[in-house]
């Protein structure tokens, strides 16, 4: 399960790290929370990546309503070929939606504890995620999920899932339609263990009204 994560990195490092210019400039959010808009990269019209928003809470093009999307904020790599709701999405319509690091919650058994997680090297992250374009409303709306795996063995400390997350080299090969299985499938794996470190932070993340650098500050004394 990822339900928040935060994105600050500069547009620049994502430039850096991915070869996408970013068209917009990137506001720091130490809370991004599920029905709010999110940084992404997508295959464009002319196949080459760029740089997009989306709603987070995936709405399938056949719903006849938008609140679906609230329930739809996560994908199971190991069903994403089967479910309705995203199967055509992961054949035709990859993405990465855009990550400086996200939030689990541990309970070591007084209570639900969060835990910042992220690169020790403080690079931007891509989390493998799904995109939709929903046309039954006065407006285009477009959604996406962010798509989760197994633990590795540094988040299963915390939690038995974690957002499959896509190497700065393989975002081509994620992003472009008429991948073969095999090479989806090779991409849909738990993250390295030596990638991220995490921390216990202040229970203020619970409230997506708070969204501030001190968020993702260690609590240890």
């Amino acid at each position: 399960m990822c339900g928040r994560f935060a994105f600050y990195s500069p547009k620049e490092a994502v430039l850096a790290v991915f070869g996408v210019k970013l068209p917009f400039d990137v506001v720091p959010h130490y809370n991004c929370a599920p029905t709010q808009l999110v940084a992404a990269i997508r295959a464009g019209e002319n196949g080459e990546p760029e740089g997009v928003k989306f709603r987070w809470g995936l709405v399938p093009s056949w719903a006849r309503d938008a609140a679906i999307g609230n329930r739809m904020i996560n994908a199971r790599a190991e069903t994403l070929a089967e479910k309705p709701a995203y199967r055509n999405a992961f054949r035709r319509r990859r993405c990465v939606v855009l990550a400086s690091g996200f939030y689990e919650w541990h309970d070591p058994g007084t209570g639900k504890v969060p835990h910042y997680i992220a690169p020790a090297d403080g690079r931007p992250l891509a989390l493998a995620g799904l995109w939709e374009r929903w046309t039954q409303g006065e407006a285009p709306l477009e959604t996406c999920t962010i798509v989760t795996t197994a633990a590795n063995r540094v988040v299963a400390r915390l939690h038995q899932r974690m957002p499959v997350i896509i190497p700065p080299d393989a975002l081509r090969a994620w992003l472009e339609p008429g991948q073969p299985a095999e090479v989806l499938a090779a991409l849909l794996r738990p993250a390295p263990d030596d990638l991220l470190t995490w921390h216990a932070v202040s229970r203020a993340v619970n409230s997506p009204a708070n969204d501030r650098p001190e968020l993702i500050e260690s609590t240890a004394a």
